[in-house]
């Protein structure tokens, strides 16, 4: 009887087009979040695959010993690909000439992802048995032989080197590569017990599979063996990818809010319309438990149809973004499962915990409610209703994002926003008590709206609020991300690395750079150092704490150290102040806060068997993507001009800047002279990182501006909805205004203003709200400049009463163009 009942009211409700608020926002909802999914899955699985190229891998082990073969074992049984490779320093002769390279031994699979660049173009290639390719940079070092001795074998000198997938970037390391078969390795008789080698094992495979690699093999693994990843901070790209992923994280989260939203007024809206229908079923005898069973099975067939219609959307959504997107980010393709999942897990679980406190209210109505329409049932509650709907939003935001802390930090954001909004909203509104109470211009009837309907207006300035909130959220952080990106790599971002610059060849290098018009950046000397005690305190290694050597644990190895008297570009100071005596260092502040510092701290340097004290001045925050020098510690001049050393600059070179220069020669040719004439200093070719980074940038842009567009969608619905709410007590006051003789003119340009003051109300308390949520975000969570959006302040308020006033008066478009009588009909 109850479902042949709930049958019938769907089908009847459905027809009459009662459920289209409800049905409407439901679809939405499973569309934004499985649509979404599915858009941002694929966007962070192509993000992640295009930056594997730079490891050659999706995974990799570096191991200083070979690992447990039960991995490798591990790895084939669930059907990833696999090489293993060496790394290791060692002399190389071509006759009287000899040379420090670092040898690269690959197994036959070697690279999993990318290519290998030869001068002659891309290969998937490999050296032939007793065969070196050589980077660049070492056959002029050693005269382009025929042949090189490595150890105990010759090996032909048969190709040259442009890049390898994960050459990486390290300007310091001076050593050119030379790649080898690891099948060569045992016949040079190089690597004995003892040896200083790497081990880098690569994996490359399904995403999903990778995942129960890593949960398998990590706990397997020693202090001394690294697992690798694109986020791992090896990769150049990792700060932008997971500041993509953050990001492409968030702006889900805000979109399951908004849907949320929109379930959560509709809702409110379907149990308004109920009202009548309980108190006649009641009247008529129907008990208690019928009417729960009538209401739960009528709004589980709505949410049922909902979630199908919202999975048909999101496919086709997936789909039409899709055709749009570069064939490199359309070729990727994550399962499906995990966006249906979170579809009608979404559906499910935001139509009855938003509606449970709705529904609560409606099978409360009294019987009586049939001779006095005022009567709603219980008034009491609304923590419970608020209580629910926090839990589903933490529960869907967690089920989306599997991040605690991001989830926390949105449920908390949308709590403190619900709870100013309907303050200020309310306190707002009833300013207008004293100028509403007369009604001869449209403007005072709008006040005197708003007075009326100021509970009512107050919950609506939470809804189109927070729309505004999470649009402007959304908009700042990726502007910011993206000057973020632009500022790290411009057009002329450098391409080669000029690294060891004797002193003597300083002034003749700048001249041969200035005769070819070349902006480089400052050259930078360069001291090798160890730092050994702080504040008096003798530092230890790691390796001496995992052998029990009580402590305070410093830097593993010489760093690099340079002096300048100016701050450098792309360094921000943090704490502090820039260098001012000779005895004083500015710090880089990861690494300060790793060693645990403090301005003031001293610190004791050993360089060339001298000590040099000097104290912490500064702590800065150093952009370390854009491919220009930068150091951990930066002294003065006077504190390190003694030791001997050399320097590194970095400079962007390309053709059509020095054909635009009217120079006939091409880059490679400027760079070969370079090289003929200073043959000690060491060129190092970055341009084909630097444009593969670039591309990855792009595609990350690409991927910000559909997931705005996607909150954007999100945020019109809700404001629809919201708009929707108060349709029926609006008709009602239209009815009895034009019963006293209220102008067609009169009433719309009231109800225009009205709109209008909601929206201009809203831009204001929204610009509020989102300037405190992205100080939150952007020191918390994506770690970037905080500012003001003064713009905001004027722009805000103006758009959101154009927009609001827009959606208001579109809907109520058929209400203010009635009769008199066809409103009281109506009602």
């Amino acid at each position: 009887m109850a479902w042949q009942l709930a049958w019938r009211l769907f089908k009847r409700e459905l027809a009459q087009g009662q459920l289209v608020l409800i049905v409407l926002a439901i679809t939405l909802a499973v569309l934004s979040v499985s649509g979404l999914a599915r858009v941002s899955e694929r966007l962070q699985v192509a993000i992640n695959g295009e930056a594997a190229n730079f490891i050659a891998a999706d995974r990799i082990i570096n191991s200083p010993i070979e690992i447990d073969p039960s991995i490798l074992t591990k790895a084939t049984e669930l059907g990833l690909e696999h090489v293993t490779n060496m790394e290791f320093n060692s002399m190389v002769y071509a006759g009287d000439n000899f040379q420090l390279v670092t040898i690269k031994a690959v197994g036959d699979k070697y690279p999993l992802k990318g290519a290998i660049e030869l001068t002659q173009g891309e290969t998937q290639a490999l050296p032939a048995e007793l065969e070196a390719w050589y980077e660049n940079r070492l056959g002029g070092l050693l005269g382009y032989p025929q042949q090189i001795e490595l150890g105990e074998v010759n090996f032909a000198m048969s190709e040259e080197i442009s890049r390898l997938p994960d050459g990486g970037f390290n300007p310091f390391a001076s050593s050119p590569v030379l790649l080898i078969r690891l099948a060569d390795v045992a016949a040079t008789g190089i690597i004995q017990p003892g040896s200083r080698v790497t081990y880098r094992y690569q994996f490359s495979g399904d995403a999903e599979v990778l995942a129960e690699f890593e949960t398998a093999v990590k706990p397997m693994l020693n202090n001394s063996q690294r697992w690798v990843d694109v986020q791992s901070g090896d990769s150049p790209i990792a700060s932008a990818v997971k500041r993509a992923e953050r990001f492409l994280l968030l702006a889900s989260l805000l979109g399951i809010a908004l849907a949320c939203a929109a379930i959560g007024i509709a809702a409110q809206r379907y149990c308004q319309r109920h009202y009548d229908v309980v108190a006649m079923l009641k009247t008529f005898g129907a008990s208690g438990k019928q009417i729960r069973q009538i209401f739960a099975m009528h709004l589980l067939l709505v949410t049922a149809l909902g979630v199908v219609l919202g999975l048909i959307g999101g496919f086709i959504l997936d789909s039409v973004i899709n055709g749009f997107l570069p064939a490199e980010i359309a070729a990727y393709s994550p399962p499906y499962l995990r966006p249906v999942l979170l579809g009608v897990t979404t559906g499910l679980i935001s139509a009855f915990m938003f509606s449970a406190y709705p529904l609560l209210r409606l099978l409360s109505i009294p019987p009586l409610r049939v001779l006095q329409n005022q009567l709603e049932g219980i008034q009491a509650g609304m923590w419970l209703h608020l209580l629910l709907s926090l839990s589903a939003m933490a529960l869907l935001g967690y089920l989306y994002s599997q991040s605690w802390p991001l989830t926390m930090t949105v449920v908390s954001a949308v709590l403190l926003l619900g709870a100013l909004l309907s303050v200020l909203g309310f306190a707002l509104i009833r300013l207008g008590h004293g100028v509403g109470m007369r009604t001869t211009n449209p403007l005072q009837l709008a006040l005197a709206g708003l007075r009326r309907r100021a509970r009512q207006n107050a919950v609506q300035l939470v809804g189109f609020s927070s729309a505004l909130v999470l649009l402007l959220t959304i908009l700042a952080l990726r502007q910011d991300l993206l000057n973020e990106w632009q500022k790290q790599l411009p057009e002329n971002a450098p391409n080669y690395f000029l690294v060891n610059i004797a002193p003597e060849d300083t002034q003749p290098l700048n001249q041969f750079l200035d005769s070819h018009q070349i902006l480089a950046t400052d050259i930078y000397p360069v001291i090798r150092g160890r730092l050994t005690h702080i504040n008096g305190e003798e530092l230890i290694s790691r390796e001496q704490e995992k052998n029990g050597v009580e402590g305070r644990v410093g830097i593993s190895r010489e760093l690099n150290l340079t002096y300048r008297e100016t701050l450098p570009p792309n360094n921000d100071i943090v704490e502090g102040k820039w260098n001012q005596a000779d005895d004083e260092v500015s710090v880089e502040s990861e690494v300060a806060e790793r060693l645990g510092l403090k301005l003031g701290d001293t610190l004791t340097y050993s360089l060339e068997n001298q000590k040099v004290e000097v104290k912490v001045a500064s702590f800065r925050q150093v952009q370390w993507e854009t491919l220009q020098p930068n150091f951990f510690m930066i002294f003065r001049p006077k504190a390190l001009q003694d030791f001997s050393y050399t320097s590194m600059a970095s400079f962007h070179l390309d053709n059509a800047k020095l054909a635009a220069q009217g120079s006939e020669l091409t880059a490679n040719q400027v760079v070969l002279q370079l090289i003929q004439q200073f043959p000690t200093i060491s060129v190092i070719d970055v341009g084909a990182m630097v444009e593969q980074l670039r591309q990855i940038i792009d595609q990350v842009s690409l991927s910000l501006s559909l997931v705005l567009a996607l909150v954007l969608l999100a945020s019109a619905l809700v404001l629809i909805a919201q708009t929707e709410a108060g349709m029926a007590t609006r008709q009602r006051e239209l009815a009895v205004l034009r019963t006293f003789g209220g102008s067609g003119w009169l009433l719309r340009t009231a109800t225009g203003f009205e709109f209008a003051l909601l929206g201009a109300i809203a831009g204001l308390l929204a610009v509020i709200v989102a300037e405190f949520a992205l100080y939150m975000l952007k020191t918390q969570v994506f770690e970037l400049v905080v500012y003001m959006h003064w713009p905001w302040w004027g722009i805000s308020p103006l758009a959101g009463a154009i927009v609001v006033a827009t959606l208001g008066m579109w809907r109520c478009r058929q209400l203010l163009n009635q009769s008199c009588a066809d409103l009281l009909k109506a009602g």
